[in-house]
């Protein structure tokens, strides 16, 4: 009898430890997007007072940026570009940080996060097609595997 409760007991431990690291790499995912998310609202709601933005065109609303969008120039799209690759590799950097096993694939689920919202934000605003090849192909994906590298070095 006492055999049979050491291996329920052992089981128990098992399921345990693993629901740690089921926990830990959940935990990875949401801090990765909300510091990530964090970081590329910051840069984009600090971005006007680095780069400065055309007359009439008030930052973080978006009606103002899609009525306006072509009175920016190639400068005013620097900020927005960092506000993405940033906010992506310090996500993914985090990611990789706090994920106990599979680093890689957590790092490019947040990349994967961030490009779905490029993705639509680039649908929404009518920026220019160059802008939005940039950013949807050098801001996400290469900057969380950047992002991943750097965690695990």
């Amino acid at each position: 009898m006492t055999f049979f409760i050491f291996i329920f007991e052992v089981n128990i431990l098992k399921l345990m430890f693993t629901m740690k690291r089921v926990f830990q790499n959940i935990l990875a995912i949401i801090i990765g997007v909300f510091i990530g998310g964090v970081t590329n609202m910051f840069i984009v709601s600090n971005s006007s007072k680095i780069v400065s933005l055309p007359d009439g065109v008030i930052p973080g609303d978006m009606e103002s940026l899609t009525s306006n969008i072509h009175l920016f120039e190639p400068v005013n799209f620097l900020m927005p570009f960092l506000a993405h690759s940033i906010g992506t590799l310090i996500g993914s950097f985090l990611a990789s940080k706090i994920a106990v096993s599979h680093k890689f694939k957590f790092s490019i689920v947040i990349g994967v996060f961030f490009l779905i919202g490029g993705i639509q934000i680039s649908s929404i605003l009518d920026s220019p097609l160059w802008f939005d090849i940039v950013d949807i192909f050098l801001a996400y994906i290469p900057m969380s595997i950047i992002g991943y590298k750097l965690a695990v070095k």
